[in-house]
């Protein structure tokens, strides 16, 4: 008689990156014959991938661990927080192993010590997509990790290292098995997008008898001949940007850009490390706009950054109103372990954090709502993520999952995942559009 599978409890935190991460590690627990459970009561050990950027992502990181040991006693932690070991082992130290962010071996090294695996040829049938977290129409591609960028406010480096690309045909064999899987939208993901391919000087791969250059404009042409969504995230405002601009244009992959501005004074932009000519940054939205009117474009902002004033916060809010960005999302600026920023001399008060946050935020949603507005009594092309009794929901080009708003179809019950519709928009708010099926 064969032995009980071992049973593994997983908690997965942070960033799409992480959650890459999970996925590849939960493949590889059930390649293994290990059991993957969803309780601790269950679970014979528990995996917790951590997130260890900001404090409050440290904080549910150190939380999920305690939990886990109260409830199971049998913890293996992986994920950025690892690289802080010092920091779990002086909360937590019952912990049975700690390891670093995509550090998969040395994860699977300590499962095996805890629980040594028991084969079950049944639980060895896996899907060539691999273990997927998200649901199965969309899926995250990661193309690269770490980063070259030393951002003052951010320790990702320290804890992921500089930027090292996967090779391009290895990116477009895994989104073909995704599409095969059934994926209808492929979200492009790493710390830096458009950095891609600089660390191996774009080495040219072979995929489907053509020939790619590991770069970011030759990867987005190559994902384009998979008939599927493409949407690109973390894209740092190169000048070589401008390249995809034509595929968007031309349809070949969405028209949506995730570039993370951060701020618009230059001179905390410099303070931050960051590109600082705002004027320049303006010129190039406008021609992106240009060239692909409908063009959705999603950004990320800290305000209170320590010495920004009140005229440089001022600044902040007329780039936000000139811009006119799409999808916004703002954080208070907090510290960061082992961030220079912290260095930097006169901080901002936690109230006036907030009350920047809060003044941020309310320009924003009188711009988002005004253009989602002007999209009334437009007929748009949405893919559905869920339906039930009250009708369904779905996003549309414009809208990246768990980020940015959705569209409620109203009579979209007898919909499924998965399936693409086209609707008729009749109302909107500040963050979602409520639609009926056209036709």
């Amino acid at each position: 008689m064969s032995q009980a599978s071992p049973k593994v409890g997983f908690v997965s935190l942070g960033c799409p990156k992480a959650l890459v991460d999970s996925e590849r590690i939960l493949t590889q627990l059930k390649v293994e014959g290990y059991e993957i459970v969803p309780s601790y009561g269950a679970a014979d050990a528990v995996v917790v991938n951590t997130c260890g950027f900001i404090d409050a992502a440290v904080q549910e990181s150190l939380d999920a661990i305690g939990e886990a040991l109260h409830e199971n006693g049998k913890v293996i932690v992986t994920g950025c927080l690892g690289k802080r070991s010092e920091l779990i082992r002086e909360a937590y130290p019952d912990v049975l192993a700690i390891t670093g962010p995509q550090d998969y071996a040395s994860v699977m090294s300590a499962v095996h010590s805890a629980l040594p695996p028991q084969r079950n040829p049944l639980l060895d049938i896996i899907p060539d997509t691999g273990i997927k977290l998200t649901p199965k129409h969309y899926a995250y591609l990661k193309i690269s990790e770490g980063c070259n960028h030393r951002c003052s406010f951010c320790i990702i480096p320290s804890m992921r290292g500089d930027l090292v690309s996967r090779p391009v045909d290895e990116v477009l064999v895994e989104a073909e098995r995704l599409v095969k899987g059934g994926v209808k939208e492929l979200l492009v993901i790493s710390q830096d997008t458009s950095a891609y391919g600089v660390d191996v000087k774009y080495a040219e791969r072979q995929w489907r008898d053509k020939s790619y250059r590991t770069r970011m404009t030759e990867l987005c042409d190559g994902l384009s001949e998979l008939g599927v969504w493409t949407r690109l995230h973390y894209v740092y405002p190169y000048p070589h940007v401008d390249e995809v601009m034509p595929l968007m244009a031309e349809g070949k992959i969405l028209p949506y850009l995730d570039i993370p501005f951060q701020h618009a004074s230059p001179r905390i932009l410099k303070l931050m490390k960051r590109p600082g000519n705002i004027d320049k940054t303006l010129e190039r939205i406008r021609n992106w706009r240009k060239a692909v009117p409908d063009l959705t474009i999603r950004s990320t902002f800290i305000v209170g950054f320590p010495g920004e004033t009140d005229a440089e916060f001022e600044e902040l809010l007329d780039f936000l109103r000139e811009a006119e960005l799409d999808r916004v999302g703002a954080f208070a600026y907090s510290p960061v372990e082992g961030a220079k920023a912290n260095e930097l001399p006169n901080p901002v008060s936690e109230e006036l954090k907030e009350d920047r946050l809060e003044q941020f935020m309310a320009v924003q949603a009188e711009i988002s709502a005004a253009k989602l507005q002007r999209k009334i009594g437009r007929t748009l092309k949405v893919l559905v993520d869920e339906a039930g009794a009250h009708g369904a929901v779905a996003r549309s080009a414009s809208d990246a999952p768990e980020i940015d708003g959705v569209v409620h179809i109203a009579n979209g019950q007898l919909l499924k995942p998965g399936q693409f519709v086209d609707v008729v928009v009749e109302d909107a708010d500040e963050h979602d559009l409520h639609a009926r099926l056209a036709g």
